[in-house]
């Protein structure tokens, strides 16, 4: 009431800004607004309605629709997903449910099990939960023991009458960076045609990278750290996409791009290799799955060839028959 704000109101109660309508007692007590059972027991209030997830929320993964998506990212790729990884699996397939405009995970797993979406999807689940970090020439210490180490020594052997053939893999390649970083040396060495049968494999096993390795386009800053030499002699600026640059015809013409899942057995490769770089892979597989990956490169080099691992991954104690000659850098024994 308005004009009263000085005065007693024997109806007011200690602290209220308001005095109380319609007569109501002052010792009744308040009703607290409980949707569940508390102190004094059972609530007589219905319960709250549960709000529908509005369109375009995340769908949730349960504990366990994580657990299913480990299992088969494990089967399909041999990822080893640790309980730390929930919010990344989260968060990738849950893109991917509402690209196909699902609202759950249940209807995710039906669409990986019809058998007129499950060779698709199944490829998409894989692309969802690779990791593709890449740059041109990451860990330089690798291509300088190439280029003032191994280059002079091919060089070496093909003037003592060594067959002029030289075999590349860049295992893991994701979108090509690793692959033209080799191509590079190769070419800057001399070791390329006249008079070489040079090539490197690029292989990978998610589709979506590897269309980007096999396009060899890239934004204009993802080839800033190279020399102003370099980019030049082996890029070129793309007329018809500001700010992209292109893998030149001749680069381009000596990587093989190729789809290959390190997992599954046999591998569909019939050459060795002089160089293999297997590099920021091995760190998603478990050791059993490593040991075996590890076993079947060093059957895959030719005596002398050279394995480069990531700057977090060895070889040691896991096979047997390589030898380091630099960081993260394994000669097989002949």
């Amino acid at each position: 009431m308005r004009g009263h704000r000085g005065r007693h109101d024997p109806r007011r109660r200690p602290g209220r800004s308001h005095p109380r309508r319609g007569g109501a007692r002052r010792d009744r007590p308040r009703r607290a607004a409980r949707t569940g059972p508390g102190p004094a027991g059972p609530s007589r209030l219905s319960p709250v309605a549960v709000v529908p997830r509005p369109p375009g929320a995340e769908p949730e993964l349960r504990a366990a629709d994580f657990e299913r998506a480990r299992a088969l990212a494990a089967a399909w790729a041999g990822l080893a997903l640790g309980p730390q990884k929930r919010a990344m699996v989260q968060a990738r397939l849950g893109r991917r449910l509402r690209a196909l405009g699902l609202g759950s995970f249940a209807a995710y797993w039906a669409r990986l099990e019809d058998p007129t979406t499950a060779a698709e999807e199944r490829q998409a689940f894989i692309n969802a939960l690779t990791t593709n970090t890449t740059e041109f020439f990451r860990e330089p210490h690798h291509f300088t023991y190439l280029r003032t180490r191994w280059a002079p020594a091919a060089w070496a052997r093909a003037r003592q009458g060594a067959p002029r053939r030289l075999r590349l893999w860049s295992a893991g390649c994701a979108s090509g960076e690793e692959a033209y970083s080799l191509a590079i040396v190769l070419v800057e060495a001399g070791l390329v045609a006249p008079g070489w049968n040079t090539r490197v494999l690029a292989s990978d096993i998610d589709t979506e990278a590897l269309a980007r390795a096999a396009a060899g386009r890239y934004p204009a800053e993802r080839l800033a750290a190279l020399p102003p030499a370099v980019r030049v002699r082996h890029f070129r600026p793309r007329s018809d996409a500001p700010r992209e640059w292109e893998v030149q015809p001749a680069l381009r013409a000596l990587v093989t791009v190729r789809r290959l899942n390190l997992v599954e057995e046999p591998w569909p490769i019939r050459t060795h290799f002089d160089v293999i770089f297997c590099r920021n892979v091995l760190i998603y597989f478990d050791r059993p799955t490593q040991r075996r990956i590890l076993a079947r490169l060093r059957a895959q080099l030719v005596p002398g060839g050279l394995l480069a691992l990531g700057h977090a991954e060895s070889a040691f104690g896991l096979v047997e028959g390589l030898t380091p000659v630099g960081p993260t850098l394994y000669r097989a024994e002949r």
